[in-house]
C-alpha cells in the first residue's frame, strides 16, 4: 500500500481508500484537533504541533485555529507565514507557501482532483496537482485556490476569489473565476 502514497505525492492516479492513506488522514485529523484545542497563549506548544502537522515550517509561522488538512505532511510554509481562522489545506499533492504569505480567514487550498470521464471517476481513483504560492502574497478571506495553480511573488488574491489559473507576480486578481484586476506598481 505504500505505493499508493508514492503515487499520490507524485501526482499519479491513486486509491484514497488505501489503508496507509486512511491512517495518514486520521493522523492529520488528530493533529489538527490537538492544534485547534490550543490557547493563544500556548505559543511554544502551537509551534511544536504545527511542525508535527506540516511537512516544512521555515522560521516563524502563525496559524489561527481552527485549521484542517488532509495529510499535513505535504504542506510547507516559509518564514513570516500567517493563516487566519478557518483555513483548509487539502494536500494530496504538495502545497508550498513562500515567505511572508498572509491568508485571510477561511482560505481553502485544494490539490486533489478527479477524472473528468464519469466511468473513470467511478473507479474512485483521484490524483493531485501541486499548488505553489510565492513570496509576499496576500490571499483574502474565503478565497479558493484550485489544483495546479501557481501564485506569483507579490500577488494579491481578492476575498472570495476562485483561482483556477496561474496568478502573475505583482498583480491583483479577483472574481469567479479570478481574473487580473490590475498590476501592482513595478510590474
Amino acid at each position: 500500500m505504500a505505493r499508493q502514497k508514492e503515487r499520490m505525492v507524485a501526482g499519479e492516479a491513486y486509491d484514497p481508500t488505501a489503508p496507509e492513506l486512511v491512517a495518514d488522514r486520521r493522523r492529520a485529523s488528530e493533529r489538527c484537533r490537538r492544534y485547534n484545542a490550543t490557547a493563544a497563549t500556548e505559543t511554544d506548544r502551537r509551534e511544536r504541533l504545527l511542525s508535527e502537522l506540516f511537512g516544512v515550517v521555515r522560521g516563524d509561522a502563525v496559524v489561527e485555529p481552527p485549521i484542517r488538512c488532509d495529510y499535513g505532511y505535504n504542506v510547507g510554509v516559509g518564514d513570516g507565514f500567517f493563516a487566519n481562522y478557518g483555513c483548509v489545506f487539502l494536500d494530496a499533492a504538495p502545497i508550498a507557501f513562500g515567505e511572508n504569505c498572509l491568508l485571510g480567514p477561511g482560505v481553502h487550498v485544494y490539490t486533489p482532483t478527479h477524472p473528468i470521464d464519469p466511468e473513470e471517476r467511478a473507479t474512485g481513483r483521484e490524483f493531485g496537482e501541486p499548488v505553489t504560492v510565492g513570496d509576499d502574497v496576500w490571499i483574502g478571506g474565503r478565497a479558493v485556490i484550485t489544483p495546479g495553480v501557481e501564485v506569483g511573488d507579490g500577488a494579491v488574491v481578492g476575498a472570495g476569489a476562485v483561482v483556477v489559473d496561474d496568478v502573475p507576480a505583482r498583480t491583483v486578481v479577483g472574481g469567479n473565476p479570478a481574473e487580473v484586476i490590475r498590476r501592482i506598481d513595478g510590474a
